[in-house]
Parts: structure tokens; sequence; C-alpha cells
């Protein structure tokens, strides 16, 4: 089993292309949820992902609502900036989906409201309003690998 980060309509295509090199160093699938805010034969979104794309295990949907669908028994965090609990708050197993949102907006308030016990958020002060995204998406996904022994990795 693994890991799995779903970017929901993610707009910059260098972060999808970071968050995709990290997925292939640690085994972690990567789906990502249209409308996307670039084309994913981009330049950018292949140079930031390197030669590592034959390694990143990707699924492509159309909704959040189909990624829920075809993995039902998934357990599902959503990072946002509106949660009460902190990521590390989280007691993860092997198989979680990490949830992450567009880069202007994070995710729509309908999929945040419709899982009020799964948000998590990364602490930082308030004058910030949020952290890169490919940097929230590392440092989640490796708080997730550390609590599970970091399976398959040396």
């Amino acid at each position: 089993m693994a890991f799995h980060i779903v970017l929901v309509e993610p707009e910059i295509p260098a972060n999808t292309g970071n968050i995709s090199r990290t997925c292939a160093a640690t085994g972690t699938w990567l789906h990502l949820v249209r409308p996307l805010g670039f084309r994913t034969d981009d330049r950018t979104l292949k140079r930031a992902g390197l030669d590592y794309w034959h390694a990143v295990k990707l699924e492509y949907h159309d909704s959040f609502s189909e990624v829920k669908e075809k993995y039902p028994e998934g357990r599902f965090f959503l990072a946002t900036t509106k949660a009460d609990k902190r990521y590390t708050d989280i007691s993860f197993r092997d198989g979680d989906f990490l949830v992450f949102g567009k880069e202007t907006r994070g995710l729509a308030p309908d999929i945040l409201a419709a899982h009020p016990g799964q948000l998590m958020r990364l602490p930082m002060t308030s004058d910030v309003r949020s952290l890169n995204l490919s940097n929230s998406a590392a440092i989640i996904l490796y708080e997730a690998l550390r609590q599970t022994g970091f399976p398959g990795l040396q």
C-alpha cells in the first residue's frame, strides 16, 4: 500500500511538478483533479518533475467526488488554513489520502464542510496566509511516512 496525494484543481505547474518528484521519491500516488490550471505537457511542469515522471503513480479525475467514489474505503485528510487540528494531531495510516486545494483559494467550502473531522493545518504565524503548496504537501507527507516507519524507503 502507499499514501496518496490529491491535488484538487492545481494551478501552478511548478508546484505540481515538485510534488510529482516527491511522490516518485516516496512511492506515493498522485491524483490530479480537473480542471488543471496548466497543460500536462507544460514545459515548466516537466522541468519541475525532472526525469521522474516515469516513476510517478498518476491518476486523473474529473472531480473530488470521483476520487472518493473510486476509493470508498479511503481515509481522506484535507489541508486547510481553516482547520483547528494540526497535521501532527492526526494518526496517519498507510494508504491515507492527503488532499490539497488550488494555490489561490484552497479547497472549496462545500468540500471542507463535508469533512469537518478530517481537516488539518500547518502551524504558521498569523501574518502569513499560507505556505507554498509543494512545501505543504511534502511536510505533511513526510510526517505521515515518519509515523508509519517510512515503509519501503531507505
